[in-house]
């Protein structure tokens, strides 16, 4: 299959955007106030955002609760020309593990996190329709190590099953990944070097151990 860049389509899509008069509405899925950086800076001048902090895959809880208080500091302190708002998910921790049940193994990247993708982007499409938002779209593409072509499908198919516009996008394109890296110095974000999920942290653990730093994909 061939790939799609979605940079250029987002491009595309923005330059749709701001022909029309006003400023649609985007809930945007968290996973971080780092990974959420770049693409606030980038978008928060042509949408109207809320960020959606929905992320049941992290554990433990004081780690959810710990960087949801860095994304909601972020929003605090990055300078919009327009309001961003803050709206934080349930913890629902059984979801993930569930999904998760006999994929423990897989790596980074495979069926157990795509499983999780869909987690996470099915209620962000249920939370855009029940709120009357014009997109919706997820920070999760801005990592090298989440697969955008993946999420991008995934994205388009909750699109047509909820009937709301998905915000087709690479974030780590056009040195995106480098800049949330950049961003998170000056604000002093909590940068941590794992996804969120135990069998992530390991995995990160590992690499570490390797000597792997990871890298931006141009």
């Amino acid at each position: 299959m061939k790939k799609e860049n979605y940079q250029l389509i987002l491009e595309k899509t923005l330059k749709q955007v701001e022909a029309f008069n006003g400023r649609p509405k985007l809930l945007l899925h968290s996973c971080c106030a780092p990974c959420s950086s770049y693409v606030l800076e980038y978008l928060s001048s042509r949408f109207d955002i809320t960020v959606f902090y929905y992320n049941p895959n992290i554990a433990p809880h004081d780690e959810f609760l710990f960087r949801a208080q860095e994304q909601q500091k972020l929003i605090e302190a990055m300078p919009f020309r327009h309001p961003v708002s803050f709206l934080l998910g349930e913890y629902d921790a059984e979801s993930f593990f569930t999904l998760a049940k006999g994929l423990e193994n897989e790596p980074e990247g495979g069926p157990r996190c795509k499983a999780c993708y869909h987690l996470r982007l099915h209620k962000t499409a249920e939370e855009a329709k029940n709120k009357g938002f014009d997109y919706f779209t997820t920070t999760l593409s801005i990592s090298p190590h989440k697969d955008a072509q993946a999420l991008n499908q995934l994205g388009k198919q909750l699109s047509e099953e909820y009937n709301i516009p998905y915000l087709f996008s690479d974030f780590k394109k056009r040195n995106g990944f480098r800049r949330s890296c950049e961003l998170s110095e000056i604000y002093g974000l909590y940068r941590q070097d794992y996804c969120g999920c135990p069998y992530s942290k390991l995995e990160a653990a590992l690499r570490n151990q390797a000597g792997f730093i990871p890298t931006d994909e141009i």
